[in-house]
């Protein structure tokens, strides 16, 4: 009658809405947890996430954070979706870590196949002084660095600017490059990860 087992095997897919019933219900034994010394890569679309003592687990990169690798992350399993990746600082995963703390699990970035490059998306904010050409200086830095801008949300207040982009990186490096890059361009004020 392990919680954590359960919500684990239940991430694996090894447990239907029935079995996880009787479960709770105290009917039959609840699943135990494999060994913590098994590791396997997660079979995600994001691809890339270690988690510790699961195989063949789907693992999601949470939309509030958007982990990117090397950014220390952490597992939430959630229920249905596998396990949800997120940042320690992310606000929404410590909310979730304080309700559950029985379904957090240990997660870590793995390598991806050999020669695919993959792309991490990453929210940005820049503030500056408004002025004309503003959006098209800072969509040539991005574009010069090859980086795939996916939405832009822009508004101008009392002669400021207030930028949004998603943008595509496949790293820590190329992210902190860009931010670096649109910190020069003049009239930006500040540039940060959103």
């Amino acid at each position: 009658r392990d919680p954590h087992g359960m919500f684990l095997a239940a991430g694996r897919g090894e447990l239907g809405p029935r079995a996880i019933s009787v479960a709770l219900r105290g009917e039959a034994p609840a699943p135990t947890e494999p060994p913590a010394t098994a590791r396997a890569r997660s079979k995600s679309p994001d691809g890339g996430v270690l988690v510790e003592g699961v195989g063949k687990l789907l693992t999601t990169l949470g939309n509030c954070c958007k982990p990117v690798p090397p950014d220390l992350i952490g597992g939430f399993v959630t229920r249905g979706r596998g396990v949800s990746i997120h940042r320690p600082d992310c606000l929404a995963f410590q909310k979730m870590a304080q309700r559950h703390p029985e379904r957090l699990i240990t997660a870590q970035w793995g390598s991806p196949p050999l020669g695919e490059r993959r792309a991490y998306a990453v929210d940005i904010r820049v503030e500056a002084a408004d002025r004309q050409g503003l959006l098209r200086d800072i969509s040539d830095v991005l574009s010069r660095e090859k980086i795939n801008v996916t939405a832009v949300n822009t508004m101008s207040k009392n002669h400021r600017a207030f930028m949004g982009f998603t943008i595509e990186v496949s790293g820590l490096d190329q992210l902190q490059r860009a931010l670096t890059l649109i910190a020069e361009v003049p009239s930006v004020a500040i540039v940060r990860r959103g």
